[in-house]
């Protein structure tokens, strides 16, 4: 409770002037916000006017956070933190929401790739290629499917072109060297008219990291007393471990290296009544899953490197007849062959997993009529996953999910209010098939028919000032991984024990939010609650259990998935002030804050929750550069499921300096950045590698842009 008081009292100085401020809107009281259009939302909406929580990260200041996961790249923006899973696998999290409760989307589709069934598992996006990422919540985040009781995360690219190019070419190249992994990384994309309305798109991406340099201990603290507590201990093998070496353990993280290479070429037809796209993109990436030190707690080491392949078909579709009952109809579609394979340390395939997907989606915009407007469609959404191998922990599965949906707008003068609502009928059916070793997993067919609809309304206090309160009530299916685990999981090292009599999980939820907008200040601060029935969560549990489901023993930690009901609450907020103008240069300062407080009602807190955090800056910004200096503070994490351990605070201060060396009207930029300058040891609460794999130590690194 005093930390959530110390946040309040830290956000006030820069909330209190809001009251006093009427000036019109202005985008020069917050740099970091954007006014463009939200891409992620059927209708036509700018970020100035949404009702709920959004983020969008673009331009310099994405080019600042870029990282080579799209979770590291977003884990300051509020609200929002990420699994950190070593370096090379980090997924956002929104809200305290991971896995299955977020959708992660390429251009409006999902990723088709595994990386919610396991947090060893990356994100086939490469944050290279991006040209803008945005965070939706809200009634508009249920269009992209149920999964996204937490959020969306949309990351926008030009694989399919979008508009005619001017002068009728366009080049983007972006080259970075990162000095924690020694990091080299080069991406670019070119688009170009080639015959009248056609324009035609190549794009691609090279990165290569060793293993990141932390700062500190690479053991936490409990694990480290862990080790030494083992020191001396009676050990049997012909290669006695020193416990007390392990506890000493610091700089390079063992096993975190990657290499990463991606390619794709698309093309589309642009008119002024519409546009056809398609596209084909190939991801491939070698990376290491970091060292668990599992002696250190005297358990059997693992360091096992996955090889992560995908093929994807991308389709997008627009027709804009500006009619009197529709504006606009359009069509996207995407369909990826999946794969990656675990490896042994003599390089040897230990476990394959397949997943081969397609998902569709069709929306009709419907045409302005006075203060009305909406958007209805219908998605469609196919699964087929496969794992192969010594620690398969599924059976072959298939998911097909088709959902339809509408979301609807009424604006009068200061009142605006938004509504949506989603049918979706999911079946999920499992196949062991007569492989060997599949002998404890059994058939299985469930079909689910869950109703999703959410409210918000909104009104317009004063020029700039709007308060706004949204409700939802949310049905989400279980997952494949949720009904039907049954066997030991590498990544994770846990023994995963599903359910497949699980019901729906339900919520019900609350938002109050606040906008205040003016030429010197800028505030975005939100509330929510969420109440849960038949939560899904993961609990340890005694091997017992797992060894009845697995026919056998079982050597590691098991873990049973079950449902119970569930509380969340917090906040997030990000506001901004103008302070000075010198010379050619604006300086402002901002701050945001996040909490999210998680309960299992009954049982204690849910596991892998962020704690409160505040970040602050000063920037003084001009059209030829812009300096930053900003201080993050995390607060330890005390409130932990009984198997979990705390996770100390950490305070980080970064620094960056951007500049145009060739004037401001050129689109060639250099970054230099310096990344936890003091190299403090930094772990993340929500990782579950945190006591074996702390965030990178300091981190100087050079980014060159150009735009031509």
């Amino acid at each position: 409770m005093k930390t959530i008081l110390f946040a309040a009292v830290a956000l006030a100085p820069l909330t209190l002037p809001a009251a006093a401020q009427t000036a019109d809107p202005a985008r020069q009281a917050d740099p970091h916000r954007s006014d463009d259009v939200i891409v992620t939302a059927p209708i036509q909406t700018s970020e100035s006017d949404v009702l709920q929580g959004t983020s969008v990260l673009t331009g310099a200041n994405l080019t600042r956070e870029l990282r080579p996961t799209i979770g590291e790249t977003l884990a300051r923006l509020p609200g929002v933190s990420a699994t950190s899973f070593g370096p090379n696998a980090s997924r956002p999290i929104l809200r305290g929401f991971q896995g299955d409760r977020i959708r992660v989307l390429t251009d409006g589709i999902g990723s088709i790739d595994v990386s919610n069934t396991s947090v060893d598992h990356a994100v086939v996006i490469d944050p290279l290629l991006a040209e803008r990422v945005e965070v939706l919540r809200g009634p508009a985040a249920l269009l992209y499917g149920s999964s996204a009781v937490g959020g969306v995360v949309n990351v926008v690219d030009r694989r399919i072109p979008r508009a005619l190019p001017e002068n009728g070419y366009r080049v983007d190249a972006i080259g970075t060297y990162g000095s924690a992994a020694n990091e080299r990384s080069i991406g670019g994309a070119a688009d170009v008219t080639a015959v009248g309305p056609l324009v035609l798109h190549v794009d691609g991406s090279y990165l290569k990291a060793d293993d990141l340099r932390t700062g500190g201990f690479i053991l936490s603290r409990a694990a480290r007393r862990a080790s030494l507590a083992l020191a001396g201990a009676p050990q049997d093998g012909d290669e006695p471990i020193d416990f007390a070496a392990n506890a000493a353990l610091s700089g390079k993280l063992p096993n975190s290296g990657a290499e990463t290479w991606t390619a794709g070429a698309g093309a589309s037809i642009i008119t002024d009544g519409g546009m056809l796209g398609v596209s084909y993109g190939h991801y491939d990436s070698l990376y290491g899953v970091p060292v668990r030190y599992a002696t250190a707690l005297g358990q059997e080491q693992e360091a096992p490197r996955l090889d992560v392949v995908q093929n994807r078909y991308d389709l997008r579709a627009e027709v804009t007849p500006h009619g009197a009952l529709i504006d606009a109809i359009r069509i996207r579609a995407a369909h990826a062959n999946y794969r990656h394979f675990e490896l042994e340390e003599d390089g040897s395939v230990g476990t394959a997993f397949y997943n081969k997907g397609l998902e569709a989606r069709l929306e009709v915009v419907q045409a302005k009529r006075g203060a009305w407007q909406g958007a209805s469609g219908v998605q469609y959404f196919s699964r087929a996953f496969d794992v192969v191998g010594d620690e398969a922990f599924l059976p072959r599965n298939q998911t097909e999910q088709t959902g339809l949906f509408t979301l609807q707008q009424y604006e009068d003068g200061r009142f605006k209010a938004e509504g949506g609502l989603r049918y979706e009928q999911t079946r999920l059916t499992a196949d062991p098939g007569f492989r060997e070793g599949t002998e404890r997993f059994t058939g299985a067919d469930r079909s689910f028919g869950t109703w999703s609809g959410s409210l918000g309304a909104a009104y317009t206090l004063a020029d700039g000032v709007r308060i706004g309160l949204n409700g939802s009530r949310t049905a989400r299916a279980p997952s494949a991984e949720e009904l039907f685990a049954n066997g030991p999981h590498a990544g994770t090292q846990a023994y995963e024990l599903g359910n497949p009599n699980f019901r729906a999980e339900t919520s019900w939820g609350l938002e109050a939010t606040l906008h205040a907008h003016n030429q010197i200040f800028s505030l975005d601060a939100s509330a929510y609650y969420n109440w849960f029935d038949n939560y899904i969560y993961e609990a340890q549990v005694a091997e017992a259990a797992c060894a009845t489901a697995a026919q056998g023993d079982v050597d590691l930690p098991c873990f049973r998935y079950s449902q119970a009901k569930a509380r969340y609450y917090g906040f997030e907020a990000d506001a901004s002030a103008r302070l000075a103008t010198i010379g050619a240069h604006v300086i402002t300062a901002d701050l945001l804050g996040d909490y999210v407080h998680a309960e299992v009602v009954d049982r204690g807190p849910v596991p892998r929750i962020p704690p409160l955090r505040l970040l602050g800056g000063l920037e003084a910004r001009s059209d030829t550069s812009a300096a930053r200096v900003e201080v993050e503070r995390a607060f330890a994490q005390n409130r932990t499921a009984p198997f979990e351990t705390r996770t100390d605070g950490y305070t980080m201060v970064n620094a960056s300096l951007s500049f145009h060396p060739w004037g401001g009207s050129d689109r060639r930029s250099i970054l230099l950045a310096a990344n936890n300058i003091f190299d403090v040891e930094a772990r993340r609460a929500a990782s579950v590698l945190k006591d074996f794999a702390p965030l990178a130590g300091r981190d100087v690194r050079v980014t060159f842009r150009v735009e031509i």
